[in-house]
């Protein structure tokens, strides 16, 4: 006979992740600093490549870590790599997927498709809808690494004073 993990309610619900509960960063990663790139991040499931040094998700990363992106119309994320497979799924909404050296490829996804890009692949991702829209993901492993920005993101956060430390982590003070 199998013995089986036995789980009592106090140790499950410290693997549950309440929505409402959650508190977004609103600056995830540096490439925020532009304001295309606006967008807000709750983590879920471990701390995903999040640069915000804040962030502090209910569950810790157990193989993989999970997100929720909500982006406003037009906004989304910079073109970047990390050495982690990253998944995307429109919750709501729809969001094109940008992809290659110079983001030269691009699909748009619709509420539930899901594209999983591969590791080293420069990606970034824009909500193309009217409103509002989030997007789940996911990214695979416990220790996703860092984010290897393309110049300009790295160039305009200095330039607004942030950088990033030795551990990936937002550092600096928006100038005035």
């Amino acid at each position: 006979m199998t013995m089986r993990p036995q789980v009592t309610p106090q140790q499950m619900r410290e693997r549950v992740a309440i929505f409402r509960e959650t508190r977004p960063s609103q600056m995830p990663l540096i490439d925020a600093v532009m304001p295309q790139f606006q967008r807000e991040l709750f983590s879920m499931i471990g701390n995903g490549v999040a640069e915000d040094p804040s962030v502090r998700p209910p569950i810790p990363a157990d193989g993989f870590h999970l997100s929720i992106v909500r982006a406003g119309p037009g906004k989304g994320s910079a073109l970047h790599s990390h050495q982690t497979v990253e998944v995307f799924m429109p919750l709501t909404g729809r969001f094109s997927v940008q992809w290659g050296d110079e983001g030269e490829h691009e699909l748009t996804l619709e509420q539930y498709d899901v594209i999983s890009l591969p590791t080293g692949v420069l990606r970034g991702f824009r909500n193309e809808s009217a409103e509002d829209a989030m997007m789940l993901v996911v990214i695979g492993g416990d220790d996703p690494g860092q984010v290897d920005w393309i110049g300009e993101v790295r160039d305009a956060a200095r330039a607004g004073g942030f950088d990033l430390d030795e551990n990936g982590k937002i550092t600096g003070n928006p100038r005035p």
